[in-house]
């Protein structure tokens, strides 16, 4: 009964350490799309804290790639010292991944007050006919996010653009897809995108964010597991040495 319960923890252990592997991949997947998304965004907000939960994670997914391959190995030689070594490397991790969800609550509040600091001084900066970097992310933002504005498209008639170009109209990106006579003209509403862009910006950001503490939680659960199977094997073979026997051939490893 006892060999039963051990050869199923190794089993499970051995599953786990495959999908180890493949969660590797899928946090560097998770920390890289953050990396990305903040390249887009990153006009609208002067911290780059948002990038420590994703620096964080993505170390955590190529560690998770070396645990699985010391787990694998550990489990299939039973070696007391590979495992106490994986279960040790699995509870660090751990506390990593609870680090990185604490730290992404915390950021994810930060973001609204960080955006609404920030957005003041990029939709100032525009210059529509000269567009530098920060020009470009306006647009870029407006057209992903379908909206206008800070608050709504009225806020261009504060920006020095608005008053230089004296043509009573807002950049083209503010124009809906489906208005395709759209000049950006004030004259005509209906055909502008009637939502703020910092409301948007936000969301997408604590969006984003919260992929991130999504993804940590999920494999902290998986690690626990793995380290729950560990110890079974670890301890049961320490207790049974004519098991430990059998299996090394006689021979203690």
């Amino acid at each position: 009964m006892g060999q039963c319960g051990i050869t199923s923890s190794k089993t499970v252990l051995v599953f786990l350490n495959l999908i180890f592997w493949g969660a590797a991949g899928i946090l560097c997947y998770v920390g890289a799309y953050v990396f990305i998304i903040y390249d887009d965004y990153d006009h609208f907000f002067e911290d780059v804290y948002t990038l420590i939960p994703a620096v964080v994670i993505i170390a955590v997914g190529a560690l998770l790639f070396i645990i699985g391959l010391i787990g694998c190995c550990a489990t299939i030689r039973e070696s007391r010292c590979g495992l106490a070594t994986f279960v040790i490397i699995l509870l660090l991790v751990f506390v990593t991944e609870v680090i990185v969800v604490v730290l992404g609550y915390v950021y994810r509040a930060k973001v609204e007050d960080e955006v609404d600091r920030s957005i003041q001084k990029v939709y100032k900066t525009y210059n529509g006919t000269n567009p530098d970097a920060a020009s470009r992310a306006i647009d870029s933002v407006q057209r992903q996010l379908h909206c206008c504005g800070i608050h709504n498209y009225s806020d261009w008639e504060n920006t020095d653009w608005f008053k230089e170009t004296k043509n009573q109209s807002v950049p083209l990106s503010c124009c809906r897809e489906t208005a395709s006579s759209c000049n950006g003209s004030l004259a005509h509403p209906s055909n502008l995108y009637a939502e703020g862009c910092e409301a948007l910006v936000v969301k997408k950001l604590q969006e984003i964010m919260m992929h991130v503490i999504w993804a940590a939680l999920a494999f902290a659960a998986i690690q626990l597991l793995g380290v729950l199977c560990a110890c079974i094997v670890l301890c049961r073979r320490t207790r049974d040495p004519a098991y430990e026997l059998l299996i090394s051939g006689g021979a203690y490893a």
